[in-house]
C-alpha cells in the first residue's frame, strides 16, 4: 500500500509538464492554498466529470484562496486536447512515470471487475499557502467529489 499523506506533513514537491508544455511546480503556489487532484486518465467519463466539476467551481475555489491542478500519467497532448475540449483553465500535469502520484500515494493496487493492478488511485490533497498538506482525501469518487470538498472546506454557505 502507498504511503498515504497526513495533514500537517510537508507536501512533497513536484514540477511537472502542463498541457501547454510549460513547467509547474508545487512551490508555484505558495501564499495560497492548492487543491491538487489526481485522475486516472483524460478524456474518460469520470474524470471529465470530475474536471468540469472543478472547472465550474474554479471562480469561487480561487476567490476563496484555493488554486487547483489536475495530475494524470498522460502525456501532455492528450492533457492539451482534454483541456480544449472541456474548456479547462487551470493547469493539467503530466505524470507519465507516475512518480509525483507514488510521492502522494496516489498510485498503488487497485481492484476492477475481479483484476488486480497498479494504477492511479483517484485522490485529492489541499496543499496550504506554506507547502504543508492541510487534507488528503483517497479513493474518492468522481460524481459528487468536488461538492464535498467544498464542503470540507467549508466553502458554501
Amino acid at each position: 500500500m502507498p504511503e498515504r499523506l497526513i495533514p500537517g506533513a510537508p507536501a512533497p514537491e513536484f514540477t511537472l509538464k502542463d498541457a501547454d508544455g510549460k513547467d509547474v511546480s508545487l512551490k508555484d503556489f505558495r501564499g495560497r492554498s492548492a487543491v491538487v487532484y489526481f485522475y486516472p486518465a483524460a478524456s474518460t467519463p469520470g474524470c471529465t466529470k470530475e474536471a468540469c466539476d472543478f472547472r465550474d467551481s474554479l471562480a469561487s475555489m480561487q476567490h476563496a484562496g484555493y488554486d487547483v491542478v489536475g495530475i494524470s500519467p498522460d502525456p501532455v497532448d492528450k492533457l492539451a486536447k482534454f483541456a480544449a475540449a472541456e474548456g479547462l483553465t487551470f493547469p493539467l500535469l503530466s505524470d507519465e512515470d507516475h512518480a509525483v502520484a507514488e510521492s502522494y500515494g496516489a498510485w498503488g493496487e487497485k481492484k476492477n471487475y475481479g483484476r488486480t493492478y497498479e494504477g492511479l488511485i483517484r485522490s485529492t490533497v489541499v496543499v496550504d499557502s506554506e507547502g504543508k498538506v492541510a487534507a488528503a482525501q483517497y479513493n474518492v469518487r468522481a460524481t459528487g467529489h468536488v461538492a464535498k470538498l467544498r464542503r470540507d472546506l467549508r466553502l458554501d454557505g
